[in-house]
C-alpha cells in the first residue's frame, strides 16, 4: 500500500477532474493533420484504502501463501484515448501502445481525453459518446445452484444481479486540453490509474476441509460499474461470482471488482449498506454444501480491495461415499454451469 498521503492526494486529483494540459500541434506544410506524443504509465496497485483499518502491505500475513506483490496486476496490452471537443462530444478515438502512441487532432481549442486499457473480456462500456456518460460494467452470470444470499436485505420483488469479476481496468481523465498550431511537437505524460481492485477472500473451515472437492463464493452488494471520468463507483449493487481454490485450511480466491457502490463519496457513510459473502463447496461423495457470512464490517472498512476473512466453518462427514483420498475423483459435471446472460445497461 502506497503512503496515506500519496494515495489521498491521487485520489482528490482524480475526483476533481481539473489536470489542465496545453498541447502544442505541429503544422507541417504538407498537411492540415497535426501531431502529438502520449507517454503513457500506470499505477500498478490492487488495492486503495484510505479508511483501512490495516497497511497490508506492510503488515502482510505470510500465512495467506501469497505475497502482497505477487497480486498488483500487470501491466495492460493495449490502450484507447477518447477525445472530446469543447462540447463533450467525442471527436476522435484511437488505440495505443501500452508505452504511448502518437495522436493526431484535426482542430485547434480546447478538448479533453478518455483513456482505458481496451484488452479486455468482461468490461462492458456504455456512453462514450461523451466524457460525462462514459461507464464501464461487467457481463452477467447466473448459477442455478446459487439462490442469493438470505443474509442480505433486499426490497420485495427486486432481483439480484449476479455478474462476473471484471477484468482489470485503468483509467485517466483529462479535463481540459489547449491546443493550437505549433512548430514543436511535445510529450504528453498520462498515468493510468486503476479503476478495478481485488479482493483477497479466505474461507476458514474449522472442520471436515478434507472432504471438499470443489469450492467458489459469490460477494453481495459490490458496484455494478464505474464512471470513466471522475472513478466513481455507480450507486446500482451486483453480486460477483467467482471460483475459489481449495487448501489445506479451506478455500480462497483472488476476486477482482469495482469495489463497493458509490465511492469515492465525500458523503459516503458507513452503516448505509450491507455486503455478504457465500461459499458453496462440493465434497468428495457429489453432495454439496451452501454458507452465509456477513462480511459488512470487514468490506465497509476495504472499499476499494483487501483481504476478506471468514473462519469457524464446519462441515460435517458426508453420509455416504469415499470421503478421504482412495483415489475417488469428482469432476465437474453435476456441480452446476455458470452461463453469461445479457444484463439491460
Amino acid at each position: 500500500m502506497r503512503p496515506v498521503g500519496y494515495i489521498l492526494t491521487l485520489v482528490c486529483l482524480w475526483l476533481m477532474a481539473c489536470e489542465h494540459k496545453e498541447l502544442c500541434l505541429d503544422h507541417s506544410t504538407h498537411t492540415e493533420r497535426v501531431e502529438y506524443h502520449l507517454a503513457l504509465s500506470y499505477d500498478i496497485e490492487w488495492e486503495y484504502n484510505l479508511e483501512s483499518h490495516i497497511d497490508w502491505e506492510q503488515y502482510w500475513n505470510e500465512d495467506f501463501g501469497i505475497s502482497y506483490d505477487e497480486i498488483r496486476p500487470d501491466e495492460p496490452e493495449g490502450v484507447r484515448v477518447h477525445v472530446f471537443d469543447s462540447k463533450g462530444r467525442s471527436e476522435i478515438v484511437r488505440n495505443l501502445d501500452v508505452g504511448g502512441s502518437t495522436i493526431h487532432f484535426n482542430n485547434e481549442g480546447r478538448h479533453s481525453a478518455l483513456f482505458h486499457n481496451n484488452d479486455t473480456e468482461y468490461i462492458v462500456y456504455q456512453g462514450l459518446e461523451s466524457f460525462s456518460s462514459a461507464y464501464a460494467t461487467t457481463r452477467g452470470i447466473s448459477r442455478a445452484s446459487y439462490k442469493g444470499n438470505s443474509l442480505m436485505s433486499r426490497a420485495e420483488g427486486e432481483e439480484e444481479v449476479t455478474v462476473n469479476p471484471p477484468d482489470m481496468l485503468f483509467g485517466a481523465y483529462i479535463d481540459m486540453l489547449h491546443v493550437w498550431k505549433s512548430t514543436q511537437t511535445d510529450t504528453l505524460k498520462v498515468k493510468l490509474h486503476p479503476l478495478v481492485f481485488t479482493y483477497l477472500v479466505r474461507y476458514e473451515i474449522e472442520e471436515g476441509s478434507e472432504y471438499v472437492s470443489l469450492a467458489r463464493g459469490a460477494l453481495a452488494g459490490m458496484a455494478r460499474g464505474v464512471n470513466l471520468g471522475n472513478g466513481r463507483t455507480s450507486a446500482d449493487e451486483a453480486t460477483v461470482m467467482f471460483d475459489a481454490q481449495v487448501t489445506e485450511f479451506g478455500a480462497q480466491a483472488l476476486v477482482k471488482s469495482f469495489g463497493v457502490p458509490d465511492y469515492p463519496n465525500p458523503n459516503y457513510t458507513r452503516g448505509t449498506r450491507q455486503y455478504g459473502l457465500n461459499l458453496e463447496v462440493r465434497l468428495k461423495d457429489g453432495s454439496t454444501r451452501q454458507f452465509e457470512f456477513d462480511v459488512t464490517e470487514q468490506v465497509e472498512k476495504q472499499p476499494h480491495g483487501g483481504v476478506i476473512v471468514v473462519d469457524g466453518i464446519e462441515i460435517e462427514k458426508p453420509e455416504q461415499g469415499e470421503v478421504a483420498g482412495g483415489g475417488f475423483d469428482v469432476g465437474v459435471e453435476g456441480w452446476g454451469e455458470q452461463i453469461d446472460i445479457p444484463l439491460p445497461l
